[in-house]
């Protein structure tokens, strides 16, 4: 099964980078910093890893907390925000531009989350790489966070098209259209601002809870939480958003 033919490598930058970094308020960053401090419970100035980590909001939030952050991306722009972020601020944060299944480190972090619905990108296989690579880089015992997981019992059905958003001077629109036969969503996303337009496709995987859970135990965890909210109560039918907390295994085969 192909990823779409592979988008999200020049998805991230022009207009579409500035309506991401507009769109999530400081408070919101703070709520969800807050949330993986708690769940990941890393010794006090312990290893964290944010992949990927976009704009590096959240790392930055983490590394003022502390924490010894490192961030990794595709997107030139997003970690070009990044860092010019860091260096205002005199945080030090490992920034690394690569593909996210290319994680050098084994056994190195503390703990390790997947933010801002960023799972999914890839395809059966890719993800199944992108895990895999997650688990070695994380010390045994250590915790991986997925949020805002785009399961089945979340997307589906999509809902009515188009969908609009004004974050300043800044409007977006999303159309969404379901594969049944592929698993696919597929999207398309329009930002406007004065006269410049942009149009891009993207597209994610749709998997089932029950999927990206048995994903998880394949590629080296163990023990997967399964939460609806930041607030921490558990996944049920009906609940809008899919966080799963999964425990790296002791050992890796």
């Amino acid at each position: 099964m192909t990823s779409r033919n592979d988008w999200w490598k020049t998805f991230f930058d022009g207009l579409i980078v500035d309506f991401w970094r507009a769109a999530m308020p400081l408070e919101v960053t703070r709520a969800e910093a807050d949330f993986y401090e708690r769940v990941l419970a890393p010794p006090p100035g312990g290893r964290i890893l944010d992949v990927p980590c976009g704009d590096g909001r959240l790392g930055l939030e983490l590394a003022r907390r502390g924490f010894q952050v490192t961030g990794v991306d595709l997107s030139r722009e997003f970690l070009a925000a990044a860092r010019d972020s860091a260096a205002s601020e005199g945080l030090d944060i490992e920034w690394r531009e690569s593909d996210m299944r290319e994680l050098p480190w084994q056994e190195r972090f503390d703990g390790a989350f997947c933010g801002g619905s960023s799972f999914g990108y890839l395809g059966d296989r890719a993800d199944a790489e992108f895990l895999a690579a997650v688990a070695r880089s994380l010390k045994p015992g250590a915790k991986f966070v997925i949020d805002a997981v785009k399961a089945a019992e979340i997307v589906l059905p999509p809902p009515r098209q188009p969908r609009r958003m004004e974050v300043g001077d800044i409007s977006f629109t999303a159309e969404n259209t379901y594969d049944a036969q592929t698993g696919w969503m597929d999207n398309l996303y329009t930002v406007e601002r004065g006269g410049r337009r942009e149009t891009r496709p993207a597209a994610f995987r749709v998997y089932t809870h029950a999927e990206v859970v048995a994903m998880l135990v394949a590629q080296g965890f163990e023990r997967c939480e399964s939460l609806g909210s930041l607030a921490g109560e558990p996944f049920a039918a009906g609940s809008s958003r899919l966080i799963l907390v999964a425990t790296r295994s002791g050992s890796i085969s």
